[in-house]
């Protein structure tokens, strides 16, 4: 059986993880809550002193800002949209009849004015610009989300639905990549604790097509992306858990967010996946949190 099957099977009997039917898609058990909760404390515990505005935003936003944020121009294939049944009573009857025999029924639904949130940072950048300009010390949020993508997978590293923690900032230039030296030391420091194997890697997006080829090949290039990667699945092919990102001014074009003296605000953030982590735990030290090694239970639960 291909390892990464019997990874999951594991986690499945190990009542870890609760299958739906579909691949990607799981419930979770207390005892993985409670893991993933311990993970956040810890994210919270280290960005605490840096003062980060904490919002929380639904794990869905408005279709306008997420056609606006460019999304579907790099991303197509992981998007998903939220669509309703907007229909009388004659076409309810006819719903019920296609369910009833079996039929597809997905015609019968109408595309909502929302979309299912991609990245806990996307609804940052329109209340942002929503507010004016930057205070001269730019700004910085904490923020987590329910994410989706659709990729389905019996990797259960690559879930459609997962959680992501990100410290966004957006600010100057060079105030943007000084932020993410600092977290790549944060986080080193952090998995370490943890008791971990890990590495930093330049690392690209899952950009579609052709032309999608292209800008992974200058994301690199540019070393706008780095990820900090744990086996996982297998050694071979270690998963990507931390992501430490330079967006230069994408979004501060996109959403018209300037600094306070006028010139075009940059942005960055640094993203954990905190599913991921929690499996990457699971993996390396065992199924049973009481028998991990002493320094990552005391990192987690100090």
């Amino acid at each position: 059986m291909d390892a990464t099957v019997s990874f999951l099977d594991r986690l499945i009997v190990g009542g870890l993880l609760i299958p739906t039917g579909v691949d990607g898609l799981y419930g979770r058990s207390e005892r993985f809550e409670r893991i993933v909760e311990a993970l956040e404390a810890l994210v919270t515990r280290e960005g605490r002193a840096d003062g980060a505005e904490r919002v929380r935003f639904p794990p869905a936003m408005p279709r306008e800002q997420f056609a606006r944020g460019d999304y579907m121009r790099s991303f197509p294939h992981l998007a998903g949209s939220i669509h309703c049944f907007c229909g009388d009573e004659r076409a309810h009857r006819a719903l019920l009849r296609r369910i009833e025999g079996g039929e597809d029924w997905s015609g019968d639904q109408t595309p909502s004015e929302l979309v299912l949130t991609p990245a806990a940072c996307y609804p940052v950048y329109p209340m942002l610009a929503a507010r004016g300009p930057l205070k001269p010390n730019g700004a910085l949020f904490d923020v987590m989300s329910w994410c989706f993508r659709h990729e389905p997978s019996l990797q259960p590293t690559r879930m459609q639905m997962f959680r992501m923690r990100e410290y966004v900032r957006i600010a100057s230039p060079e105030v943007i990549e000084a932020f993410r030296e600092d977290w790549m030391t944060r986080a080193t420091r952090m998995i370490e604790a943890l008791a971990l194997p890990f590495s930093i890697e330049i690392a690209s997006d899952p950009f579609f097509g052709r032309s999608g080829k292209l800008l992974a090949n200058n994301q690199r290039a540019q070393q706008l992306k780095f990820e900090l990667l744990i086996p996982v699945n297998a050694d071979a092919d270690p998963t990507a858990c931390i992501s430490f990102n330079n967006h230069r001014d994408h979004f501060g074009e996109i959403w018209d967010i300037t600094q306070a003296d006028g010139a075009r605000a940059h942005s960055g953030c640094v993203g954990f996946g905190l599913e991921r982590l929690a499996l990457a735990l699971l993996r390396r030290h065992g199924f049973d949190p009481a028998d991990w090694p002493a320094s990552a239970r005391a990192t987690l639960w100090p």
